[in-house]
């Protein structure tokens, strides 16, 4: 590691205003961010710590929608969001081990859109928002590429809003050793379609599916994809499997997960 100074604001418009000096990152529980400075791929000069904002922790339901502060850790997510969505819960309290989910944050997942992460897909097929210090982000506008987000240089996540489907359900084929999603897929039915959301599996990142999505607004059963397929083309291909192995696994992914919703 090496020497940087650290900035704990007690709400968001301290954190706003410091992260506003030049050279500052934000931190929220730091599962990313700390071995990055470990390994000395970013070096900071001031870390601008969001874990002590209580206006950013917290769980509600409210008309439909399950609305998650920025700050909030996933084993909370896992426990709080439970009876008012079971599957946003139940891919909370299955990322990474109990360290990482007593820790990292949801707005921290999000705001750093690693291509295997989990939350960007149930954002995704949720049709979440996020919503910041500045501004409301549609999900379908905020996830741009593998590490890449609409968030402006100093914007904070404060909170995430998710529509509650009628059915829906994540299915996770993790890499053992990290617990990453090697191939991940949310299916979310609504009264008007179904949404299906990928992680893992893309180089460019989160993705929606539209052919399966079409598929099963149709019919939402499993055989209702048996018809279709992916290209490997553009599929992350790395040890762990080609981007035609990634394409297959997606597929019988999603089939898990709608049968799995019902």
């Amino acid at each position: 590691m090496y020497s940087f100074e650290v900035d704990k604001p007690d709400s968001v418009d301290a954190a706003v205003s410091a992260l506003q000096v030049e050279d500052a990152q934000a931190l929220g529980g730091g599962q990313t961010l700390i071995p990055t400075l470990k390994q000395r791929l970013a070096s900071p000069s001031r870390l601008v710590s969001l874990t002590g904002i209580a206006e950013m922790k917290g769980v509600s339901s409210a008309d439909g929608v399950v609305t998650i502060g920025g700050g909030t850790p996933h084993a909370t997510v896992a426990a709080e969001a439970a009876s008012a969505y079971p599957a946003l819960a139940a891919l909370a309290g299955n990322i990474g081990d109990p360290a990482v989910r007593n820790r990292g944050t949801i707005g921290g997942s999000l705001a750093n859109n690693d291509p295997a992460a989990c939350y960007p897909s149930a954002a995704l097929a949720s049709g979440a928002t996020i919503v910041t210090n500045a501004r409301e982000i549609a999900a379908d506008d905020y996830f741009q590429g593998m590490f890449t987000t609409a968030l402006d240089e100093g914007e904070v996540i404060t909170s995430v809003r998710f529509p509650v489907p009628d059915a829906a359900n994540y299915q996770k084929f993790e890499q053992p050793a990290s617990r990453f999603a090697l191939v991940g897929v949310f299916v979310a039915r609504f009264a008007d379609g179904v949404r299906v959301a990928v992680t893992g599996a893309s180089e460019d990142g989160v993705f929606r599916w539209s052919e399966a999505e079409a598929a099963l607004s149709d019919n939402f059963a499993p055989e209702a994809i048996d018809g279709l397929s992916l290209s490997g083309d553009g599929m992350i291909s790395d040890l762990h499997g080609s981007g035609d192995y990634r394409a297959h696994i997606t597929k019988v992914m999603t089939q898990r997960a709608v049968r799995a919703a019902g």
